[in-house]
């Protein structure tokens, strides 16, 4: 017989304990070390939940190898979204070694006001998310230089970080190009494009009341520019053709092109736009002045891409933003990712979350309480896992026969899915995508996230119109209406 078949399910007490012993350990952490608690301090916390984890786990009846095997397992699939912050890290030294961080704002000041900025800023990030259909690839490019906008424009940026996510995710949630959404789709059994009609019915009024409350929050009164773009051209000959790496991304982006070549891309698209238009700083940054022109351009671009760019330009406040980016800069967030990662391996594994979610299932008495319940399990999930693709996956598989035996169509799971699991997982400090936000942005996810309007309000409206009987549609073969 196999430890497999040994194994036996948790009781209520043996799951909650590794739940448990994460809440204490990461609150503790935050209450000691505040937001340099992701420097090492949340990474602790979180290999020793695991470690309870994996004492539950055995206790169980499973053997350490296999507990071991669904930990790397997890890590596994978590290994492209590091490529991804790895290019994230490259293309933020290169653009702000080549003056494209710079140039966007610059133009950025000229064009925005302080009186619209969160609403315009979500504005154009839900339109960009929603043409490229990635939430990471609008943040990592035109929401770096619309957080340094909103710096220099003396507005907070943990408000214009909370625009930023709000309208990258409201794109990628509802973009037929968005792998979550296609993911949603598949594991509720809904046509795609079904799907996404119906996710406008949470996402359009989530989206409208967010851009509201970003008006309103708008700073009146003049703001004057004229020091800042003065200091800007001062130190970095701004144009238009400063742009062109921000257009490599997007066309790839467009054609579909996997993020991390095509962020990778822009990043090389930087790094060579730095060696042609600014040589003299190329050469600057490689700081070695005894090897020949060609090879201190090399280096210069190597070293941007690898630990990030410094600038010196005198002004503080230029130097401050044009001082970022490089690989090297991602290794906490990279390593925050793994062992959130493994940890929700191991607690998968040893059957924590099926423990968890079966009292749900078993108190659902109405289609709203349904939809509740796969919401909250869902962003549970995000929590536990560290990883918004299982968070759709497993409650959708474990949630998708009560659907059915209530005789919801498909899409109303899929709906729940994409409502909850896409966008709560930008408001997890240990998740994929909430480490991958604050790292690209510079805003801990306990800053932004009570201001990601959006990210907030899908669940929410998810559930409410559930309770209501909105758009809660019966499967083909279903005749009888479908209350809440």
């Amino acid at each position: 017989m196999t430890g497999e078949t040994q194994a036996r399910p948790l009781t209520m007490t043996e799951a909650v304990i590794p739940i448990l012993a994460l809440v204490v350990l990461v609150g503790l952490s935050f209450y000691l070390f505040g937001d340099a608690g992701a420097k090492g301090p949340n990474q602790v916390a979180l290999v020793l939940a695991a470690m309870t984890g994996l004492v539950i786990g055995r206790r169980a009846g499973y053997t350490a190898e296999q507990l071991r095997d669904a930990a790397i397992a997890s890590v596994g699939t978590g290994v492209g979204a590091i490529f991804i912050l790895f290019a994230v890290g490259a293309l933020t030294g290169a653009w702000a070694m080549s003056g494209t961080l710079m140039a966007m704002v610059y133009y950025g000041l000229q064009l925005l006001s302080p009186n619209y900025f969160y609403m315009t800023t979500a504005l154009i990030c839900g339109i960009v998310a929603f043409s490229v259909g990635s939430s990471w690839t609008v943040a990592a490019t035109i929401g770096i230089g619309l957080v340094g906008v909103a710096i220099n424009m003396d507005l907070n940026p943990a408000v214009a970080a909370g625009a930023v996510i709000s309208g990258a995710y409201f794109g990628d949630k509802s973009s037929p190009l968005s792998d979550t959404a296609n993911l949603a789709a598949a594991v509720g059994g809904a046509d795609l494009y079904q799907h996404l009609r119906e996710v406008l019915w949470t996402s359009i009024p989530a989206f409208g009341i967010t851009l509201a409350v970003f008006f309103f929050m708008g700073s009146p009164g003049d703001f004057d520019a004229t020091g800042k773009l003065d200091n800007i051209r001062s130190t970095f000959d701004v144009s238009l053709v400063h742009f062109l790496p921000l257009v490599v991304v997007i066309v790839l982006a467009a054609r579909r092109v996997p993020p991390f070549t095509t962020i990778m891309m822009g990043a090389l698209a930087g790094a060579l736009l730095a060696v042609f238009d600014a040589p003299e700083r190329v050469i600057a940054f490689a700081a070695t002045p005894d090897l020949p022109a060609p090879l201190a351009l090399l280096k210069g671009a190597w070293l941007a891409l690898a630990s990030g760019y410094t600038s010196t330009t005198g002004y503080e406040a230029i130097d401050q933003l044009a001082s970022c980016g490089g690989m090297e800069r991602m290794l906490d967030t990279i390593w925050l990712i793994i062992v959130a990662l493994a940890f929700g391996g191991v607690v998968e594994k040893a059957g924590v979350i099926e423990r968890l979610i079966a009292p749900v299932l078993a108190a659902v008495r109405s289609n709203g309480s349904l939809v509740a319940a796969t919401v909250g399990s869902t962003v549970a999930t995000n929590a536990v896992t560290a990883d918004q693709y299982i968070a759709i996956v497993l409650p959708g598989r474990m949630f998708k026969a009560a659907f059915q035996q209530r005789g919801l169509a498909p899409v109303v799971l899929s709906r729940s899915l994409g409502d909850s699991a896409t966008v709560t997982s930008a408001l997890i400090p240990w998740n994929s995508c909430g480490a991958f936000m604050a790292a690209t942005l510079g805003v801990a996810t306990v800053a932004y996230a009570p201001f990601t309007f959006f990210n907030i309000l899908s669940p929410l409206i998810s559930v409410a119109l559930a309770y209501l009987g909105v758009r809660m549609l019966n499967a083909p073969s279903t005749t009888s209406s479908s209350g809440s």
